[in-house]
């Protein structure tokens, strides 16, 4: 459930260099959210026939980045929207490479930083607040369909939600699912060597793109009443789940209640995928819900694909995460191709135009 990234890893996530595009749009907006007391940093991808100037999202020391062109016109065609939510330590341009195929199949696509929970910005304390992502989603929603000019592009009727690791917990929620908290803790207690866990009890976090030292964190302390709220939004009408976290805690009379489209996804072979993520069992639970499983994969191959030395260059900075390291018999390019037809088909599926 965790990608935590080094200090240093996380200084060159910079300004993506100039790259080809291809008739993809993308904007960096900024939503105000009430909850937050802050605007939300979001990125938006989009189809797009303009031309402008050419940027490859997420480019950087470390990852490729993928094709568009800033600040390109929006088609005028009232599109599916369907909101991205980041792994935990990561950010919205590790996901450029499916938001960007998503655009190309006609999808308006949205995604935001977490506060919190993003990279630069990500502390143990923070990580099980699954509401404040839900309310990040749901305000986007909100904004994206009633601003004057994303509104006349955006079918309210057709909105989804694609959550990866966390992102995924959230994308849970979104769709109906509840969590309780003495499960997650007794998971934490029987499953102490698992990565999320681990981050609980590791004593480091990151603040303003730098490694702090924070005390051991007690799941225990969490707002009960918080985590285990309903933050469903009916306005999602599918979702798609890669890897998703909280696994353990999710309550089966939930579960059992959700009435859109699940596509469960998890990267691994069988007998290789973590517990923490294993989502057979919830696909099983839940009444609509399909289950997959990308074989010869692992957690980080939803990352974006790894530059040629960035595995030599993160080692030499510490990163004890095995971000870019080839572990598996295919190579990252190759996997991402398989998730972005699942992916793609899953939506195009379940988000269809009406008649």
């Amino acid at each position: 459930m965790r990608c935590i990234l080094s200090a240093t890893v996380l200084f060159v996530l910079a300004t993506p260099p100039a790259f080809a595009g291809e008739n993809v749009g993308t904007r960096d907006i900024a939503i105000q959210s009430s909850s937050r007391g802050r605007d939300l940093s979001v990125t938006v991808w989009y189809p797009s026939g303009g031309m402008s100037q050419k940027v490859s999202v997420g480019d950087n020391r470390i990852f490729e980045g993928a094709p568009a062109f800033k600040d390109a016109p929006i088609q005028p065609h009232r599109l599916p929207l369907v909101l991205l939510s980041h792994g935990s330590g990561s950010r919205a341009i590790g996901m450029a490479w499916i938001a960007t195929a998503l655009a190309q199949a006609g999808f308006i696509v949205a995604a935001p930083d977490h506060p919190g929970t993003t990279s630069g910005d990500s502390t143990p304390e923070d990580t099980p607040k699954i509401w404040e992502r839900t309310d990040d989603l749901s305000t986007i929603i909100t904004s994206l369909t009633t601003n004057a000019e994303w509104s006349k592009s955006i079918d309210e009727s057709r909105v989804g939600v694609l959550g990866f690791s966390l992102g995924g917990s959230a994308a849970m929620e979104l769709a109906g699912a509840r969590a309780d908290l003495n499960a997650y803790v007794k998971y934490c207690v029987d499953y102490a060597t698992s990565m999320d866990c681990q981050w609980f009890s590791g004593g480091r976090g990151y603040k303003n793109d730098e490694q702090i030292v924070v005390p051991k964190f007690d799941l225990r302390s969490v707002d009960k009443a918080r985590f285990e709220q309903s933050n469903r939004d009916a306005r999602i009408r599918s979702a798609v789940l890669v890897d998703p976290g909280l696994e353990a805690a999710f309550t089966k009379d939930s579960l059992e209640t959700i009435d859109i489209p699940m596509t469960f996804i998890n990267l691994g072979s069988v007998g290789d995928i973590p517990v923490s993520v294993l989502s057979d069992q919830l696909a099983k639970d839940v009444p609509h819900a399909t289950y997959m499983q990308v074989d010869d994969s692992n957690h980080f191959s939803f990352l974006p694909v790894c530059k040629k030395d960035a595995d030599a260059f993160l080692k030499s900075v510490g990163e004890i995460d095995p971000i870019c390291e080839q572990t598996h018999k295919r190579d990252r390019a190759d996997i991402h191709k398989e998730l972005v037809k699942l992916i793609i088909d899953a939506f195009q599926s379940t988000l269809k135009a009406s008649d």
